[in-house]
């Protein structure tokens, strides 16, 4: 039994290809329970035909890209594309299961306690805390660290049966615009006052490589201190987002306090002008994101081995949870480097960032104005800003604010491609600086080029 092509929607989204050219149906009947299986060597999680997904992502996993098969021109998946893709990216696989540290020190008592001492404890006390908690994060089996492409990887797997199918190449509206090979993205998140008072030594570092970032601001309790802050840095042109409410750490802990405080910080948006959000501590929970009425979010972590919610969203590239679009956290946080990881070099993040560019993904960057006082400190964020400057003189990456990859993002969400004589062109807002790239089969790998 099989299911009609739907143009598989998380595949059109990613790619913005004709949907004609991307005919995905789904085998049935599927599992009737989530879990992980593999396809083409990817991860995978959610339902599956003909194999029987498991638990954990450290067991026997099953193989399903041999189930695939092409009926009237359909290729036919053995699991429903979008739903494991979504799956991945809302980090819904971490229902499956926690470990027993996670559990004790996740709760709403511990987390409670923990913010109400935070005032009162140094960095030292506090990274020993949390190298308590996070404890065995090097065993973690899944999602895949330094930098988790498990979604890239599934799109390619499912772009290379379309290809075997199809005989010819696939064009596709390319990721970013005027053809950049991936792009960069700085911020910085102010937790307190020397974090305020160090911002404009930020902007002067961030100035001096040509680059510019976005400052995450507390709104609660600190309005005249937002207002001020907020004007100096976008005198300069810097751009100024929301952080959390009051950064207690306890926004999405319950549901309905959770609204209270999400109509308060949408009163603050509007207040101050704010198109952007990022939580306290990246703590999240995407299923309840519709209550905010913010055109995009920056608190999904990649990989978040090391942040205090473990999970992530499997994608260097930016995603649609309903209307908000989310532009993940792809590097190590400073505060991690630093004091958690005792590394004061740029070793870590240039893996990352190697690993990010090669799946033409999103280098997005937290630094903290808190954290980076100290001479060390900003003697590793100067080399940062340095490799980020290179790649963009040398190699065309795309240095941007969170507001311009926002609306370049949701203007390809709107373009389409047009057949134009043996080619194709592109329609829509912005799209004078789309390119159009075509996917083909290399050696069995799926390889971009451009017209």
């Amino acid at each position: 039994m099989t299911t009609p092509a739907s143009g598989g929607s998380a595949f059109t989204d990613y790619y913005r290809c004709p949907a004609d050219l991307a005919l995905l149906g789904v085998d049935a009947p599927l599992s009737p329970g989530n879990g992980y299986f593999r396809f083409g060597g990817a991860m995978a999680f959610g339902r599956c035909a003909g194999a029987r997904p498991v638990r954990y992502a450290d067991e026997s996993l099953a193989e399903t890209a041999g189930a695939v098969r092409v009926a009237n021109g359909v290729t036919q998946l053995p699991f429903d594309f979008t739903e494991v893709v979504t799956n991945l990216r809302e980090e819904r696989y971490r229902l499956n299961g926690y470990s027993f540290l996670e559990r004790t020190t996740s709760t709403d008592a511990a987390n409670r306690l923990y913010y109400l001492l935070r005032p009162l404890m140094g960095v030292g006390v506090r990274k020993h805390l949390q190298k308590l908690r996070l404890k065995g994060w090097d065993r973690i089996a899944f999602p895949e660290w330094p930098v988790d492409v498990t979604v890239e990887r599934l799109m390619e797997s499912a772009m290379a049966e379309l290809l075997k199918a199809g005989g010819r190449p696939i064009p596709f509206v390319w990721f970013w615009p005027d053809g950049a090979p991936a792009c960069s993205m700085l911020t910085h998140d102010v937790e307190g006052d020397e974090g305020l008072a160090f911002c404009a030594r930020l902007m002067d570092m961030d100035d001096a490589c040509g680059m510019k970032s976005a400052f995450q601001l507390v709104p609660e309790g600190r309005e005249t201190a937002w207002r001020r802050t907020a004007d100096q840095l976008r005198r300069r042109g810097f751009e100024v987002n929301l952080h959390d409410l009051n950064h207690d750490g306890l926004l999405f802990t319950e549901r309905q306090e959770f609204l209270r405080r999400a109509a308060r910080i949408n009163h603050y948006a509007r207040e101050f002008g704010c198109e952007g959000f990022r939580s306290g501590a990246m703590y999240r929970e995407q299923s309840w994101f519709d209550a905010f009425e913010f055109s995009y979010d920056m608190s999904v972590p990649n990989a978040a081995h090391l942040e205090p919610q473990r999970g992530g969203c499997c994608t260097v590239m930016p995603y649609f949870v309903g209307d908000i679009l989310e532009l993940p956290l792809t590097m190590a946080q400073d505060y991690t480097l630093f004091h958690i990881l005792n590394d004061y070099s740029t070793t870590l993040w240039e893996r990352q960032i190697e690993l990010i560019v090669q799946k033409h993904g999103l280098i997005s960057v937290i630094t903290h104005p808190d954290y980076l006082i100290g001479e060390l400190q900003q003697e590793v964020y100067k080399e940062l800003l340095q490799q980020l400057a290179a790649l963009r003189d040398g190699h065309g990456v795309w240095a941007a604010l969170p507001g311009q990859v926002n609306e370049w993002w949701r203007n390809r969400r709107q373009m389409k491609l047009v057949a134009d004589g043996d080619g194709f062109r592109i329609e829509g807002r912005g799209s004078e600086r789309a390119r159009v790239a075509y996917a083909t089969l290399q050696n069995g790998r799926v390889v971009y080029s451009w017209d």
